[in-house]
């Protein structure tokens, strides 16, 4: 859930270049107080408390060498390129794969602009917005040596159509491509050479075209995505790919434990000239998997781990200690993520939009933020689905059920109104779904689970585990055998404009077997009509307005309770050099040219 660039952003990113720039020569400065509530540092050697947030901070204390150390409460849902879809992924995997274009290595705004990777340059659009042409670049290679060509890159493409073997991740580009289905997949493919999707030509090994049926605005973008991926068929093992990817990156797999440890290595194939965006700082990356996430936040505080890879924000238990004894490790950005819950059409009684509006009303918003962090830690209340930073976003300005408002502790009286008109004066019994890995996670659905007795309605929790989310929450028919009426969940956008967040939520398309994500099973012929019309809409302020009324139909079908526009402190250690948010990791930090100050440490 990453990137984005519309010219209004443009002009933002290039004022963000030039703070950057002047930032460079600041960034470094060490000592100051210990408790580095002043953003000067700490004697530990920390930058200070928000010192990378929107800037880079220690970038000229940035060595070669050494182990970088991540620690994470979750694993990845896959790390194979066309199948992983949480944020945390798609940043951690421009380590080890790369893309035609990608989003800038830099701070802020400047983060969310598209650059060139594998091609020379960004597209040649031609026929009216609907031909793409790249060429690529000399000296791109695998990490056995091999040259990468555009059939790898059309053949990573062509995965994303093998939904049956490689469930998960975005599938934009299957929809766009070949909007009938009629491609498919590789596996499928009864051509010679499997490279049988009309869409995209590769007259030679350096030239890829693809063919759009109708233009859409943000296909440039969408490209950015990690499924954009090349793939070289010879080292495809299908399901199996995700414990291994093959590298086109700086660095490649030694080691991976799914939800233990993942170990990463020079790529000594890659080659520095070819690579305009990754630095390659380390020569080894590690992560170490924690199912306690006080645990991790331990290790954090102790030295032993450089940052968390979730970039979910630290617990409750290590926030405190944090912020009281190591603020000089702490950034506090606003992600571009949205906290929620949703309704499951398909869960009785929450097919009727009066019952899904009785848990919108009962709820106390108040406590749910609290639950989350509170204002700093967990962000403003949320009171609509559409992130205040995208075009179109209005923040707590649309508030259509008093959210923030006089409602912001729960109102009873409409909500119990809302019981009435759905036939459920007395209220009924659900349960809510939540991941087990997710301390912030469990405390909102237990904030939930009290407002909503006040009212009427019991429900229960049910912790899943987090990594296995894509075959839980993901199966629709695993959800209404299951009773969930309402799943905890969050959203940042694939790419920042309400198709790249929107989209797979709320589109009726989107609704899949497995790996699906619009929980809510929305089916509404005005929601896709709007998106139709979006993606052929080529002027900023046709998109922005589209983008809106999206908004505003999704909020009237009463399908999400939106819980926090989000804010997290995020931990970073006294070892880290280079380091920075990015819209680019949707406010998070962005890995793929993070260093360290002491590799020997």
């Amino acid at each position: 859930m990453t990137t984005q660039r519309t010219s209004g952003r443009r002009k933002q990113a290039f004022a963000a270049v030039a703070a950057v720039a002047a930032l460079l020569t600041t960034a470094a400065c060490g000592g100051g107080d210990s408790d580095s509530g002043n953003g000067k540092g700490s004697a530990t050697g920390a930058a200070g408390y928000d010192a990378a947030n929107k800037k880079v901070a220690q970038a000229s204390l940035a060595k070669k060498g050494g182990t970088l150390k991540f620690g994470g409460a979750q694993d990845a849902d896959f790390w194979d390129t066309t199948r992983g879809y949480y944020g945390f992924m798609w940043n951690f995997a421009r380590y080890y794969s790369r893309q035609l274009v990608t989003n800038k290595a830099a701070a802020g705004d400047a983060g969310s602009e598209l650059t060139p990777d594998l091609a020379t340059g960004l597209a040649k659009v031609t026929d009216d917005g609907k031909t793409y042409t790249y060429t690529l670049r000399d000296g791109i290679t695998w990490e056995d040596g091999k040259p990468i060509t555009s059939k790898d890159v059309k053949y990573g493409i062509e995965r994303v159509w093998a939904q049956d073997v490689l469930s998960g991740g975005p599938t934009y580009l299957k929809d766009i491509l070949d909007p009938d289905g009629a491609y498919k997949g590789p596996y499928k493919d009864t051509t010679k050479d499997k490279l049988g999707l009309k869409a995209i030509d590769t007259p030679d090994d350096k030239t890829i075209v693809f063919h759009l049926p109708k233009a859409n605005s943000d296909f440039q973008d969408i490209l950015s995505l990690v499924s954009a991926s090349p793939v070289r068929q010879d080292k495809d093992t299908k399901a199996k790919y995700t414990l291994h990817p093959f590298s086109s990156g700086p660095y490649k797999f030694e080691s991976y434990t799914p939800g233990k440890d993942l170990t990463l290595v020079r790529n000594t194939a890659w080659k520095q000239a070819s690579d305009p965006i990754r630095k390659a700082y380390p020569d080894k990356i590690t992560v170490k998997f924690f199912s306690d996430a006080n645990q991790l936040d331990q290790r954090l505080i102790n030295g032993d781990i450089d940052l968390d890879i979730n970039q979910t924000g630290m617990s409750p238990q290590g926030r405190t200690t944090a912020l009281k004894e190591h603020k000089a490790n702490l950034d506090n950005p606003t992600t571009g993520y949205i906290r929620y819950a949703v309704f499951p059409q398909s869960v009785k009684p929450f097919d009727n939009a009066e019952c899904r509006k009785a848990v919108i009303y009962g709820a106390d918003h108040v406590s749910l933020q609290t639950a989350r962090g509170g204002p700093v830690a967990g962000g403003d209340i949320g009171t609509n689905m559409l992130p205040p930073f995208l075009p179109g976003g209005e923040g707590q300005k649309y508030d259509p059920y008093g959210i923030a408002g006089a409602g912001k502790n729960g109102d009873e009286a409409k909500a119990k109104a809302a019981l009435k008109a759905c036939g459920q004066p007395s209220g009924f019994k659900t349960t809510i779904a939540v991941r087990n890995n997710k301390p912030a996670e469990v405390a909102t659905a237990q904030s939930l689970q009290a407002s909503l007795k006040k009212i009427g309605i019991t429900a229960d929790i049910d912790q899943f585990d987090g990594s296995q989310s894509s075959g839980i929450i993901g199966s629709p028919t695993n959800v209404k055998k299951k009773g969930y009426g309402i799943i905890i969940m969050g959203w940042g956008a694939d790419f920042p404009t309400v198709q790249g967040f929107g989209l797979p939520l709320w589109d009726s398309k989107y609704i899949a077997e497995s790996g699906n994500n619009n929980y809510a099973l929305i089916k509404d012929k005005t929601i896709d009509g709007l998106f139709d019309s979006y993606v052929t809409t080529l002027d900023d302020a046709g998109k922005t307005r589209i983008a809106t009324e999206i908004n505003h139909k999704v909020m009237e079908g009463a399908y999400y309770l939106p819980f926090t526009f989000e804010k997290t402190i995020n931990w970073r250690s006294d070892n880290l050099a280079n380091v920075y948010t990015s819209a680019g990791e949707n406010g998070t930090y962005d890995f793929v040219n993070l260093a360290l100050k002491n590799p020997k440490k």
